[in-house]
């Protein structure tokens, strides 16, 4: 297994977010513990490999008293947003049933924070309460896979990503688990630059610092349901059947329905053709190969269930935006 370099930086140096140094992280009842140290540990540890006080965070809450993790443990300082003073950005933390601790303090907060022009970001599940201010109307935004079904009920208008992180101007989201662990390696590496989050990578034994172009795997049940048992099966066969491909005939007598029916099913949930869907998951396995063994691109190309160089290419680059071959490059 070989080791990346650092992902090109997410946002342009004259971006607020790459010059931030106080970092408040707002922490709201039931906040995913791993999500809040992945991302405050990179600040630490970014001092330690830097020699210097780079960074500095405070752990906020509205009334400064101590939240409760999901896990049962609270987190020690903490202060009031008044006596932190204004961070350079503020990241909510949040975690299980964010919608019943986003109340008009809260949001009455975040609105204080974003008139002054401070960057705003959320982690986990974190996104819903700068979506219950209206402070990410007009940004494309992420969230956590499990969340992300009902949102889209709640916010139709709202431009959700499958990314693990988003930085969209002034605004960052990101998902759970230890993504916001390389969502701060690339805030790090636009401010301090990229050795040094590559420093700081190494010592959490880190191969490979993700950036906002890699995927969360969200499983399809989330996308659509766990009623759309038949849907549900196909995108399973595809998953199952990256290298030889089976033919949209092939996929509809699996689960015995009509080609026309299937058409309909990906179209009304998924928003693209079963092909598309079929195509995209292809593609994506491709550039996981590409970025994280050291598989050659021929043998990527058949591995992915492509018979032709020229066609593989040109899918790819229609994706990503660029040939396998700047991939291959990159992750040498």
């Amino acid at each position: 297994m070989k080791r990346d370099a650092i992902t090109q930086l997410e946002a342009p140096s004259d971006s607020p977010l790459s010059r931030l140094a106080h970092v408040g992280f707002l922490t709201l009842p039931n906040f995913s513990m791993i999500a809040f140290t992945s991302a405050v540990e990179v600040l630490r540890m970014a001092n330690y490999v830097g020699r210097a006080e780079h960074y500095t965070w405070s752990v906020i809450t509205p009334d400064g008293e101590p939240a409760r993790a999901s896990n049962g443990i609270t987190v020690k300082p903490t202060v009031t947003l008044a006596q932190a003073g204004m961070p350079d950005v503020l990241i909510v933390c949040a975690g299980w049933h964010v919608r019943d601790y986003v109340d008009d303090t809260v949001i009455a907060l975040l609105r204080e924070v974003a008139a002054q022009g401070i960057p705003l970001g959320g982690i986990c599940t974190g996104p819903y309460a700068l979506l219950a201010a209206g402070l990410l109307d007009g940004y494309r935004c992420t969230v956590h896979w499990e969340d992300m079904s009902p949102l889209h009920k709640s916010y139709p208008h709202m431009r959700f990503a499958d990314e693990l992180f988003v930085i969209d101007r002034d605004r960052m989201t990101c998902t759970g688990g230890t993504a916001p662990l390389d969502l701060m390696l690339n805030l790090v590496g636009m401010r301090l630059g990229h050795a040094v989050a590559a420093q700081v990578s190494e010592q959490f034994i880190v191969e490979r610092i993700r950036g906002s172009t890699d995927y969360q795997h969200i499983p399809v049940d989330a996308r659509v349901g766990f009623t759309r048992a038949e849907l549900i099966e196909v995108v399973r066969l595809m998953e199952a059947n990256i290298e030889e491909p089976l033919s949209l005939d092939e996929l509809a007598r699996l689960v015995h329905l009509s080609q026309r029916h299937l058409q309909r099913m990906f179209k009304m949930f998924l928003s693209v053709s079963p092909t598309h869907y079929y195509l995209t998951l292809r593609l994506r396995r491709a550039r996981e190969l590409l970025r994280n063994t050291d598989a050659s691109i021929a043998r990527v190309t058949a591995v992915c269930g492509f018979h032709s160089p020229c066609h593989f290419s040109k899918a790819y680059r229609a994706q990503f935006g660029h040939a396998p071959s700047v991939e291959w490059r990159l992750s040498a």
